[in-house]
C-alpha cells in the first residue's frame, strides 16, 4: 500500500472520528486551561489537513500551493460540518470560534508540512 493510499485511509478514519467525537452529548475531558477546546480543535483539524495533503501525489520540489489550499480548504470545510452536525447534539451548539480553530489549525499544519517536504526533497536530491 502506498503511503499516499494510506494517509487518505487515516484522514477517512479521522473524519469518522471526529464525526463520533461531536456526536457526544459531553466528552468529559477536564479543563485543564482557558480556551483548551480551540487548541484541541486546531489539532485535530491540524491533522486533518496533514493527512489529506499526504494523499496528494508529492513531486519535486514539494507540495504545490493548490494542494496545500485545497487540504486547508477541505478540512476546514469539514469543520464547518461538523458545527453544523453539534447543532443536533443535545448539549453541543455550534460556535464560530471552534471552525475558526479548526481551519487556524488545519493552515498552521498544511504550511509546516509543505515546508518540511520541501526541504526534505531538497535535500535528499543534493
Amino acid at each position: 500500500m502506498s503511503l499516499q493510499r494510506l494517509s487518505l485511509l487515516l484522514a477517512l478514519a479521522w473524519m469518522a472520528i471526529i464525526f463520533y467525537l461531536s456526536h457526544q452529548p459531553t466528552l468529559g475531558v477536564p479543563s485543564l486551561f482557558e480556551n483548551q477546546d480551540k487548541v484541541m480543535h486546531a489539532g485535530a483539524y491540524g491533522l486533518l489537513a496533514a493527512l489529506i495533503l499526504g494523499a496528494m501525489p508529492l513531486r519535486l520540489p514539494g507540495y504545490t500551493r493548490q494542494q496545500a489550499w485545497l487540504s486547508v480548504m477541505l478540512a476546514s470545510l469539514y469543520g464547518i460540518s461538523d458545527e453544523f452536525h453539534q447543532s443536533f447534539i443535545p448539549g453541543r451548539s455550534p460556535e464560530v470560534g471552534d471552525w475558526m480553530a479548526d481551519t487556524l489549525g488545519a493552515l498552521l499544519a498544511t504550511i509546516l508540512l509543505a515546508q518540511l517536504s520541501t526541504k526534505v526533497l531538497k535535500n535528499q536530491n543534493t
